[in-house]
């Protein structure tokens, strides 16, 4: 999903090919979930970890680019802000108890990070809003220096003709407008992935829908920013914000928030939610792996990165190709047990419902 691309312009030309690929692999798509078997295997969980580079004095530290250079590890990523990096953990079968599993893995990857980090005279925090922010750890310098990030924030600027407006309530609200869109670099999260067979994945992701707000309710950790006390979770209302190219005009029809919890249940099948955000977000990266092959589904995949629905949906070409939920609405932190407490409770809370959503 967070795949670097090689240019950051684009022609008129670039939108139209890139459209009519999205919709050939919506075809391609309905061929594969129209054919028996398909898609079917082991059930597993993974998931990303977001954490923030942090020094001695507990303010960010740009310095995820060097950090991943000497890790060399292909799990670890980059994040859009310099202080700002990612663990993709391992995925592990339903049966072999996952969530042991991973805070096993989040514990042993936290140490070999910290102890890289040191030689930056840092070391790494999950936590959803560091506390320490200033408004001065923003901006395009903050930035790090990836073609996908710089071509993203150039066409969600252009998207948006002006200043990105944050208006957040709570006991000391927060108003202030940006000129880009690094402050969403201010939310980590602990992202779940569940892999479902297609016959499941309606009442599935309709039962993650149903059980996402009692998970985040009690997982919150981000009740404040720059100082203001805000929502208990402030990460949700912030990114939503921080990237919203909406321009609201009361008489025109204006495009539904790429940030969004999603337009109502699914019915019959999971190309649904797939044809939706093919259909509803104009492309942001228009790039075409003309190397890909079909079932690849790259143009999909790459586009699919750029609508961020809090449980989205997943194509992966990996083992035949699978599908997906990834449930992006939890919290990074504040500490791996309270990480896979709070996936234990929105997953079990999902198997509960799934057979009682028709």
């Amino acid at each position: 999903m967070g795949s670097e691309i090689g240019r950051r312009n684009f022609s008129a030309s670039d939108y139209q090919r890139f459209g009519e690929q999205l919709q050939a692999d919506i075809g391609t798509l309905r061929r594969l979930l129209e054919t028996p078997g398909w898609g079917r295997g082991e059930r597993s969980i993974g998931a990303e970890l977001e954490m923030y580079l942090i020094d001695a004095s507990g303010h960010p530290l740009g310095c995820n680019s060097e950090l991943q250079a000497r890790s060399g590890d292909p799990q670890l990523t980059l994040e859009l802000n310099r202080y700002n990096i990612e663990y993709n953990l391992s995925p592990c079968a339903m049966q072999a108890q996952p969530l042991l599993h991973s805070e096993r893995e989040i514990l042993l990857k936290l140490g070999e990070l910290n102890r890289l980090a040191a030689d930056f005279g840092g070391r790494v925090v999950p936590i959803g809003i560091l506390p320490t922010l200033k408004q001065s750890d923003f901006g395009i310098d903050s930035m790090t220096d990836l073609q996908r990030y710089h071509a993203l924030v150039e066409q969600l600027i252009q998207r948006r003709g002006r200043q990105f407006d944050i208006h957040i309530n709570g006991d000391d609200p927060l108003q202030l407008a940006m000129k880009d869109i690094t402050l969403e670099g201010a939310n980590t999260s602990f992202q779940l992935h569940i892999r479902v067979p297609p016959d499941e994945f309606v009442n599935t992701y309709n039962a993650m829908q149903l059980a996402a707000p009692l998970a985040i309710a009690l997982a919150g950790n981000s009740p404040t920013l720059f100082g203001h006390r805000l929502w208990q979770e402030t990460r949700i209302p912030l990114f939503k914000q921080s990237i919203d190219t909406r321009v609201r005009d009361r008489y025109q029809w204006h495009q539904p928030a790429r940030v969004s919890f999603g337009h109502g249940w699914l019915r019959h099948s999971p190309l649904e939610l797939f044809a939706e955000c093919a259909t509803l977000y104009p492309p942001l990266l228009p790039v075409v792996d003309d190397d890909a092959a079909p079932e690849q589904l790259a143009a999909l995949r790459l586009h699919l990165s750029t609508v961020w629905m809090w449980n989205r949906p997943v194509y992966d070409p990996v083992d035949g190709g699978h599908l997906r939920i990834e449930m992006r609405a939890l919290p990074a932190g504040p500490s791996a047990v309270d990480m896979i407490a709070n996936a234990a409770l929105m997953l079990g809370l999902g198997a509960a419902f799934r057979d009682q959503m028709d």
